[in-house]
């Protein structure tokens, strides 16, 4: 629980305060001391008389009451120190910062969990243990550099690891990215990433800090995290996180496709684009995203290029074109007056390209004319370095006062950090920030404006028999279940599946045969991978065939019956389902058939998911111009595709037993889309 003690504190002890400040316990008590902490400060020390002007405590039960301990002692010894702080100093809140806990030994664990069971008897408030402690405008409660110069619009930093905490602040203040507070909660014994979002989300006001930036190790509560998190975006937060830790390459599940390509990393995926949150691969890339943040919002995707070097222009231009956004040709009469205004070889076809040689008179004139005459153009990137021969203060004035008034986000790529350094920190010191990378950036930008906002709980479209259901999942035993309970689960969800009979004898072949009309398709019933050995066969025409067939196919291992459907034409498409531990069900969806194993072109989403996710992962796949139709190839219709989705969705929340589920092939045309074959496993608790 996160408490009034823990965010604004009356009163601080630091339990193993210092004189050597390269210890915690010294360095935690420096950096309060520095920070100007306005409550009353104590420490506890059991040889000190005195511990940097402060009077210690060599015994803690002298301690008067105090609201918030920072504990910077042994691990054997915190619990003793928590047992009296939270009995006799009604303390209600604790940053502790020592290592050895359940990090690195079973022992530890016992100690962490000895310490929690106190504080939570007490309900008070737990950060860490083995974390670097609090930095906030009410106290500098970390042990660690850099200190921010802390500003409210800048950046809430939410890490589970310390020393990724400070490595982004380092490289983020150095480009001129801003901080507002920074939480660092190391083993998260009470409270993670998960909790420190929902209190943010439940606390803000429009006074509080925008971006929240986040370092996840273990998620172990997504639909607490998705909740606030998506709530946050919603009232004009933004929000960038980097999850490390992927999961296992291999699967875990192969005995279906959605098994084989379902994978916790990939709920991860579904969980952040479910909340709106922007996912990053590294600290630099979440830097820059959240420098990105802290510029006016694209309101288009076509960008403008300004630059003096012809290599980092391309490489821009390439990252931003593969992120989605574009980079489009300039040219006409006022393209072409402005190109008077430039050096002899300049370029403005976009990258606009004003040579080495370019003043910061001509820069000033480029943008002025991509602002105020090339109105298809939605944001400006100004790459601008140096080889030292002169100074270019000149240059990065005429940018920032730019910047000021530009009606277009304009985004510097100041790429000389040590030739120009002077210049470089001279404009940051004006509140900019720098992208020093160009294709950081680029990637960046599209990540930004390609993000889908946060998914609204819409009502669903469709109904489904949800009694039906459940009277059927009653009666199933865990396992792959029956083609007959298959086809009674996807009628009651109103799963359109083509016309099928389960035969075990000649005289049922027959009679089914008569009823679906040739052609037909024959499957055995059993072996989970049928094409393996044998068991599909298609296009057959005449009872002598089928019967024949039948012979063979009836005799293939572990076959228990013949299953038997119209012959039918269109795209293959996939959708499956897979039950995710912690995270719920994920629905996935790409080409099916063959393809589904050899393309792998997939798209997944979280349960509930509405037509509009539905549709959202149709129009990602890769292979989405398939499905528009190709070359004369008559394309399929996607609101039907979007709807299996939905309608496979909603059966999964019914029908909460399912591990997994394919729907593999359903068979698309232009006007329906059909189930053709299906496989459901089922587990059931004990």
């Amino acid at each position: 629980m996160i408490n009034r003690q823990l965010t604004n504190p009356q009163s601080i002890v630091v339990v193993g305060g210092s004189n050597d400040i390269t210890k915690p316990g010294g360095k935690v008590l420096k950096n309060l001391l520095d920070g100007k902490y306005a409550g009353k400060l104590y420490v506890t020390n059991i040889k000190e008389d005195e511990v940097q002007g402060i009077k210690s405590y060599k015994d803690i039960n002298d301690l008067p009451e105090v609201e918030l301990a920072i504990i910077a002692i042994a691990a054997r010894y915190t619990f003793d120190a928590v047992r009296v702080l939270t009995e006799d100093k009604n303390t209600r809140a604790f940053l502790i910062l020592s290592a050895g806990f359940s990090e690195v030994s079973e022992e530890g664990k016992e100690y962490e969990r000895l310490v929690l069971n106190q504080i939570n008897k007490h309900s008070a408030a737990l950060i860490g243990p083995n974390c670097i402690g609090m930095c906030t405008p009410e106290y500098q409660g970390v042990f660690t550099e850099p200190i921010p110069k802390l500003d409210k619009n800048g950046c809430d930093l939410i890490s589970a690891s310390g020393a990724t905490a400070c490595y982004i602040m380092e490289s983020g203040l150095q480009k001129g990215l801003s901080f507002a507070r920074v939480i660092s909660l190391g083993n998260s014994a009470q409270m993670g990433v998960e909790e420190m979002v929902r209190f943010m989300d439940e606390t803000f006001d429009e006074n509080k800090p925008k971006i929240k930036l986040l370092y996840i190790e273990n998620i172990k509560k997504p639909r607490m995290l998705l909740k606030h998190a998506a709530s946050l975006i919603r009232k004009g937060c933004k929000i960038a996180a980097i999850k490390a830790g992927s999961s296992e390459a291999g699967s875990r599940a192969a005995s279906s496709h959605t098994g084989a390509l379902a994978s916790s990393d990939e709920a991860v995926n579904a969980l952040f684009r479910k909340a709106g949150i922007i996912r990053c691969d590294h600290r630099e890339e979440l830097i820059a995203v959240a420098s990105v943040f802290m510029h006016p919002k694209l309101d288009g995707k076509n960008m403008a290029i300004i630059t003096h070097a012809g290599g980092p222009a391309v490489m821009l231009t390439d990252a931003l074109s593969n992120g989605g956004l574009k980079v489009p040709h300039i040219s006409g009469k006022t393209a072409s007056a402005l190109l008077e205004k430039l050096h002899p070889g300049s370029s403005v076809g976009n990258p606009i390209d004003f040579l080495a040689t370019g003043t910061a008179e001509q820069l000033g004139t480029i943008i002025d004319t991509v602002n105020n005459e090339f109105h298809n153009i939605n944001g400006i990137v100004v790459i601008f370095g140096t080889p030292g021969l002169f100074k270019i203060h000149d240059v990065y004035d005429v940018l920032h006062k730019k910047m000021k008034n530009s009606p277009k986000p304009i985004f510097p790529v100041l790429p000389s950090t040590l030739t120009a350094n002077e210049e470089v920190e001279a404009f940051l010191e004006k509140g900019r920030i720098n992208f020093p990378d160009e294709v950081i950036l680029g990637k960046a930008l599209a990540k930004v404006y390609t993000n889908p906002p946060p998914s609204l709980s819409e009502s669903m479209e469709y109904k489904i028999d949800t009694d039906a259901i459940r009277t059927i999942m009653d009666k199933t035993r865990a396992g792959y279940i029956t083609p007959v309970e298959i086809q009674g689960l996807l009628d009651a969800a109103g799963i359109t599946r083509a016309k099928e009979f389960v035969v075990g004898t000649r005289e049922e072949a027959l009679a089914a045969a008569e009823e679906i009309e040739y052609p037909l398709v024959m499957k055995v019933v059993g072996p989970v991978h049928k094409s393996d050995v044998g068991g599909v066969v298609l296009n057959i025409a005449d009872d002598a065939n089928m019967l024949a067939e039948f012979e063979r196919m009836i005799k293939i291992k572990d076959t228990t019956g013949i299953l038997m459907q119209p012959m039918l034409k269109g795209i293959e498409l996939f959708v499956g389902a897979k039950f995710e531990p912690n995270f719920g069900h994920m629905i996935l969806c790409g080409l099916g058939g063959i393809y589904i194993e050899v393309l792998k072109d997939v798209q997944s989403g979280l349960v509930p998911i509405s037509m509009r996710e539905a549709k959202d992962m149709i129009n990602r796949l890769k292979g989405v111009k398939i499905l528009n139709g190709v070359r004369g190839q008559e394309g399929i219709d996607k609101k039907k595709f979007a709807e299996m989705i939905v309608r496979t969705s909603m059966l999964v929340s019914a029908a909460g037993s399912i591990a997994e589920m394919d729907l593999n092939p359903l068979l698309a045309t232009h006007n329906k889309v059909v189930a053709v074959d299906a496989r459901i496993r089922i587990e059931k608790s004990e």
